[in-house]
C-alpha cells in the first residue's frame, strides 16, 4: 500500500500548478459552505429564538366565525342564493372560564405557564407626536410563567406595573418614535373605544425585532380591561411549553379538548419558515454549484494526467501493479486533494468567521443588531468535509477506470503515445 501511497503523491507533485488550483477550488467551496450557512441559519435560530421567547408557544383565541348567509339560509332553506357586499360583523369574543383553563392545563401536557391577554389597538401620544400600538393588557406574574418577556425589559417595569395600574411599558422603537429617553414620563393613551388615559412610562421593551419593538406597549390587563370597556374580557391565552417542538401536537389537543383555536409558533410564523427553508436550499444549491465546478477541476487533472503518463502506467502494468492497484493510485490522487482542501477550505472559514465576529454594523431590518449574527456550530464543518470527500472520490473513478483499463501491449506497440 505504501508505494501506491508513494506514486500518487508524485504524480500529483509532477503537476503542482493544477494541483494547487484543483486544492484552492475544493477550499473555496468549503469555506463558502460553512461561512455561508454560519450566518444564514445564525440568523434564523436567533430569529426563531427571539420569536419563541417573546411570544406565545401556543397562541389560544375565541374561534371567530361569521357565517355571512346564516339569516338568509334558515329563512329560505330551499332556495339558491349568494351575498354580495356583506359587511362583516363585529362581534367582541371572550375566553370563559379563563381561569378554569390556566388550573386545568397548566402542568399538563408538558406545559409550564399559562397567561391571560386582553389586546387590541391605541395610540399613544407625547406632546405633539403620535405613535399606533398593538396593547397588551397583560398579569404581570403570570406573564414571567408563559414568556421570557422579562429578559427583555431594560429595568423592573414588570415588578412596577403590578402595583402601579396607571404604569406602561413602550416598546424601544415607540418610545424612539415619540422622543421618549428615558422612564417616568406621561404619555396619553387613547383606547380604540375612545377612552383617554394618562399613563407613566415605567420601561422599555428592547427585543430587537423591529417589528415587535415598534408596535408594542404593555399595560395592566385590569386597565386594559376599564379603557377597552371589557369587565374581566380576556381574549387570548399565551401557553408556554417544556419543549418547543411539541407546539402543533398539544395545540391540537388543546383544541379539541376546549373548542378554541389554538395556534402553534410554527403556524404563526409559517410565512418566515418558509421563507427560510427557501434560503436554505437556494443556499446549498450555490455552494453545491462551487464543489461541483472544483470537482470538474480534479477530474480534468487526473484525466490529463492519465494520458500523459500513459507509457508510466504501462511501466507499472508490466512490473506487476494490478488493475487495482492503478486504480487506488488516482482515487487516492482525488481523495488528497479533497483533504487538502478541505483542511484549508476549514481553516479559511474560521478566520473569516473570526473576522465577522468583530465587525461591528448597525443592521436594522426584521432583526436590529450590531454585528453579524453567526452560529458557530461544528457541524458545518463535518457536512462541508464530507460532501468535499465525496466530490473528490466521484471526480476520480472515471480517471481511475481509464487508467485502470489501458493495456500495456498498446502502449508499448505505439511507441508510448
Amino acid at each position: 500500500m505504501f508505494h501506491v501511497l508513494f506514486i500518487s503523491f508524485k504524480l500529483l507533485f509532477e503537476r503542482k500548478r493544477q494541483s494547487v488550483v484543483s486544492v484552492a477550488g475544493v477550499s473555496i467551496g468549503v469555506a463558502a459552505f460553512v461561512v455561508m450557512s454560519s450566518l444564514m441559519l445564525g440568523f434564523q435560530k436567533h430569529f426563531i429564538k427571539q420569536v419563541i421567547d417573546l411570544d406565545a408557544h401556543i397562541s389560544v383565541k375565541p374561534k371567530g366565525v361569521y357565517e355571512e348567509d346564516r339569516i338568509l339560509r334558515d329563512y329560505y332553506k330551499d332556495s339558491l342564493f349568494e351575498v354580495l357586499g356583506s359587511k362583516p360583523k363585529v362581534v367582541r369574543e371572550n375566553i370563559r372560564d379563563y381561569r378554569g383553563f390556566i388550573e386545568r392545563f397548566t402542568g399538563r401536557y408538558g406545559i409550564l405557564g399559562v397567561s391571560p391577554h386582553l389586546n387590541g389597538n391605541a395610540i399613544v401620544r407625547y406632546g405633539n407626536r403620535e405613535v399606533p400600538v398593538k396593547l397588551f393588557g397583560i398579569e404581570p406574574e403570570l406573564e414571567r410563567a408563559a414568556t421570557s418577556i422579562q429578559r427583555y425589559v431594560e429595568g423592573n417595569g414588570l415588578e412596577k406595573l403590578k402595583t402601579n395600574r396607571r404604569g406602561i411599558i413602550l416598546g424601544k422603537l415607540v418610545a424612539r418614535d415619540l422622543g421618549i429617553k428615558e422612564a417616568g414620563q406621561k404619555v396619553l393613551l387613547v383606547s380604540s373605544k375612545g377612552v383617554s388615559e394618562v399613563f407613566e412610562v415605567l420601561d422599555f421593551f428592547n427585543s430587537n425585532i423591529t417589528t415587535i419593538d415598534e408596535t408594542r406597549a404593555y399595560i395592566h390587563i385590569k386597565t386594559m380591561q376599564k379603557i377597552t370597556e371589557n369587565p374581566d374580557g380576556v381574549n387570548e391565552l399565551v401557553v408556554k411549553l417544556a419543549d418547543v417542538n411539541r407546539a402543533v401536537r398539544v395545540a391540537n389537543i388543546i383544541e379539541r379538548q376546549t373548542g378554541y383555536d389554538a395556534e402553534s409558533w410554527q403556524e404563526a410564523y409559517s410565512n418566515f419558515l418558509q421563507l427560510f427553508k427557501i434560503q436554505r436550499i437556494i443556499t446549498f444549491l450555490v455552494v453545491g454549484a462551487i464543489l461541483i465546478v472544483s470537482a470538474f477541476g480534479i477530474f480534468n487533472i487526473l484525466m490529463m494526467t492519465v494520458l500523459e503518463k500513459k507509457r508510466d502506467i504501462a511501466i507499472l502494468k508490466a512490473i506487476g501493479y494490478s488493475h487495482r492497484d492503478i486504480t487506488l493510485i488516482f482515487l487516492i490522487q482525488g481523495l488528497l486533494i479533497g483533504i487538502a482542501g478541505s483542511i484549508a477550505g476549514s481553516f479559511g472559514a474560521y478566520l473569516m468567521q473570526e473576522y465577522l465576529t468583530n465587525v461591528e454594523l448597525d443592521l436594522e431590518g426584521i432583526l436590529r443588531a450590531k454585528g453579524f449574527i453567526l452560529d458557530r456550530s461544528e457541524v458545518y464543518y463535518y457536512i462541508s468535509f464530507m460532501f468535499a470527500l465525496v466530490m473528490s472520490l466521484i471526480a476520480s473513478i472515471y480517471p481511475a477506470y481509464r487508467a485502470s483499463k489501458l493495456n500495456p501491449v498498446d502502449i508499448f506497440r505505439s511507441g508510448g503515445v
